[in-house]
């Protein structure tokens, strides 16, 4: 066996003792007086080592690399992200001795990057946000090993099983009151997690429907919307990692039951309000679904149906110091979240739908 075989073992038997380390990441369940016979579950996915749900696709990534002999010993690696997936990659990048390179918008919270440059990867900032992809191409013709997710994400993650996302939820649901969850709801980065869970629900030929919730205007709500593969968003968004200016190859359409659209302002609001409920702070995707799920229980209870929605908590909070939580950063991007602060508390004392909320 050669040097180059020799390594790829080794590197892939490092990446199992990290997963049998690793252990799954807590359902959280919280009851909202508003919603009588729905109960509500949130899937920590902040909590594994590298503070988000990211952590499980980066493995996936360097596995997939590995497996197709694209990765081999002593080469750098590189891919494009807007914070934590570049965050989990840096990490098993240190884990597997190798170089690192996140190719970033510029606008990227500096948390974010500081965590990159602390586990010893590099950042590459684009001004133009549109351009993360070409330039982690360049840096592939160079020599780097383009871990690619946008591109990689749905076919490198094992949706079968093999605790995926998916098997994970249903597992842990299996002892619950509604263990086949009415709705699972989640964001659309890559498109990969979406596609995990719903091929999965599929294969275990569960009636459960999937929701994407997204940035109002994301090219993913005008996709899906038209079932158009080359739809482009209609405006920007200030939540990270979701809210795609295109859409991503990863995204499967026919997969998904439906697409809820969130202004930035609910979404950011709803962080704060899960800041209330669950005692920590999550990132901006994470508000997102949230309104998304109370969006979907009140069309329940507006229909008489009891259930169990599911949804994510993508990435810690604290990454967001400097932006969500930070009212002259709220200011200076003209975010006045009380109003939705209001109208999302009411919604969840009285059950009423969050959409399409404040003026």
């Amino acid at each position: 066996m050669n040097d180059d075989r020799a390594w790829v073992h080794t590197a892939i038997d490092a990446l199992a003792r990290e997963a049998a380390r690793s252990a799954d990441t807590h359902l959280l369940k919280i009851n909202l007086p508003g919603f009588a016979g729905i109960d509500f579950y949130f899937k920590d996915e902040a909590s594994h080592p590298t503070g988000s749900l990211k952590h499980r696709l980066a493995r996936s990534l360097y596995l997939y690399a590995l497996c197709n002999g694209r990765l081999r010993k002593g080469q750098p690696t590189v891919d494009a992200s807007s914070g934590s997936t570049a965050i989990a990659e840096a990490w098993f990048a240190r884990l597997l001795g190798l170089r690192f390179t996140a190719v970033m918008p510029a606008a990227t919270a500096p948390a974010k990057i500081r965590a990159v440059e602390a586990l010893g990867g590099a950042c590459d900032l684009v001004e133009d946000p549109s351009q993360v992809h070409a330039r982690a191409a360049w840096h592939a013709a160079n020599g780097a090993c383009h871990l690619d997710q946008f591109g990689l994400a749905e076919r490198a993650t094992d949706w079968r099983g093999n605790n995926n996302i998916a098997e994970s939820i249903l597992g842990q649901l299996e002892h619950e009151p509604h263990a086949q969850p009415a709705w699972i709801v989640c964001g659309a980065g890559t498109g990969g997690t979406s596609a995990t869970i719903g091929r999965y629900l599929r294969y275990r030929r569960l009636p459960t429907q999937l929701c994407v919730a997204e940035p109002s205007g994301s090219a993913y709500v005008h996709g899906f919307r038209n079932r158009d593969a080359r739809a482009c968003a209609s405006q920007p968004t200030l939540i990270e990692g979701i809210g795609r200016p295109r859409v991503e190859p990863c995204f499967l359409f026919d997969v998904v039951d439906a697409v809820i659209e969130v202004p930035d302002a609910a979404s950011i609001a709803a962080t704060w309000s899960l800041d209330e409920l669950l005692a920590r702070r999550y990132g901006g995707s994470s508000g997102t679904n949230f309104v998304a799920c109370l969006e979907l229980a009140a069309q329940m209870r507006a229909r008489g149906e009891r259930g169990s929605i599911v949804s994510l908590l993508c990435d810690r909070g604290e990454r967001y110091a400097e932006t969500l939580f930070d009212p002259d950063w709220l200011t200076a991007h003209r975010i006045d979240c009380k109003p939705w602060r209001a109208h999302l508390d009411d919604c969840v004392r009285s059950g009423t739908a969050p959409l399409p909320g404040p003026a």
